[in-house]
C-alpha cells in the first residue's frame, strides 16, 4: 500500500470508522438484547431503504419498548406498524412489522429469544450459522451478511467479514481489495468498525470523494 492509500484510509477510519449498530445506540456484546436488536437492525438495513432510516428505525424500536423476541412478540401487529413508522420506515412497514412478529416467534421457539445459542450450535461452523440464521423471516443472505459483519469482533470465530460492500468500497477508494491487507493495514481498528467504513464509502461517492480529497 502506498503512503497516499494509507492516509484515505486513516481519513476514512478517522470519520466513518463507526459500525451501524453503534450508531443505532446498540452497544454491542454477547448478551441476548443487544444481539437480538443488531439482528433486527440487519433486517431493516437489508431492504432497499437508505441506511440512515433503517438506523433511526432501529432506535425507534427500541424507545417503543420493543428491544428483545419476546417483547417483539408481545407487542401487536399495529404498535409494530407504528414503531417502523415513527422511524420513517413506510415503505416496507406492515411486511415487515409481520415479518419481525414471525421472526421474533421462531427465535423464541428455537433458542428462547438468545442468539448465543444459535453461536454455540454452529460450533465455529461459519455455514451452519448462516443457515440457521437465514430461517429467520426477512432476514435473508444479505441480512445475514450484515449481522456476521457488525458481530464479527465479538463471534471472531467465524472469521473476518470484510467483503461484498466492502470491498466494493475499497475499490472506489482505490485501497487494496483483500481483507487480509485492509485488516493489517487498519491496525488496532476492530474488523466491524473498518467493514462499515468500507460500505459507508460504497454507498455513499462523497465519502471516498472526501476521503481522497484529506489524502490528496
Amino acid at each position: 500500500m502506498t503512503d497516499r492509500q494509507k492516509r484515505v484510509l486513516h481519513a476514512l477510519l478517522d470519520g466513518y470508522g463507526r459500525t451501524y449498530a453503534a450508531e443505532a445506540g446498540i452497544r454491542l456484546k454477547d448478551t441476548p438484547q443487544p444481539l437480538y436488536r443488531t439482528l433486527v437492525l440487519a433486517t431493516l438495513l437489508s431492504a432497499r431503504i437508505r441506511a440512515s432510516i433503517a438506523v433511526e428505525t432501529s432506535r425507534a424500536l427500541y424507545d417503543a419498548g420493543l428491544r428483545d423476541a419476546r417483547r417483539m412478540v408481545q407487542a401487536t401487529w399495529q404498535q409494530r406498524v407504528d414503531a417502523l413508522g415513527a422511524g420513517g420506515y413506510r415503505r416496507y412497514d406492515e411486511r415487515t412489522a409481520t415479518r419481525l412478529g414471525d421472526g421474533a416467534r421462531l427465535l423464541l421457539d428455537d433458542c428462547g429469544g438468545d442468539l448465543r445459542r444459535l453461536r454455540e450450535r454452529a460450533d465455529g461452523d461459519v455455514g451452519a450459522l448462516r443457515t440457521s440464521l437465514g430461517r429467520v423471516p426477512g432476514l435473508g443472505p444479505t441480512g445475514v451478511g450484515i449481522f456476521l459483519r457488525e458481530v464479527q469482533d465479538v463471534w471472531a470465530e467465524f472469521g473476518t467479514h470484510i467483503n461484498g460492500k466492502a470491498l466494493q468500497g475499497a475499490e472506489r477508494l482505490g485501497l487494496p481489495k483483500t481483507p487480509a491487507t485492509l485488516t493489517r493495514l487498519a491496525g488496532d481498528v476492530p474488523r466491524a468498525q473498518l467493514a462499515a467504513a468500507l460500505v459507508r464509502a460504497a454507498l455513499d461517492r462523497t465519502v471516498a470523494e472526501e476521503c481522497r480529497a484529506q489524502a490528496a
